[in-house]
């Protein structure tokens, strides 16, 4: 399980560097655009990546065992 961890944070770094390596002024634009986003609607995004995460393990959990 240890491994599979470092896996998915690995995966993780990937799809993150994906977007300022290949669209680097769409990205900045993208982080201004959410930096002036009301606090409460931050929270509400980053909820739900939260709550899809979690819903996303439970199912892949579930199929591979």
């Amino acid at each position: 399980m240890n491994a599979t961890i470092w896996l998915a944070l690995a995966l993780v770094l990937v799809l993150e560097g994906l977007g300022p390596l290949l669209y680097p002024r769409a990205w900045r634009r993208m982080v201004a655009t959410m930096s002036q986003l009301p606090d409460n609607l931050l929270r509400r995004f980053g909820g739900g990546l939260v709550v899809a995460g979690f819903v996303i393990y439970y199912m892949l959990t579930k199929s591979l065992s």
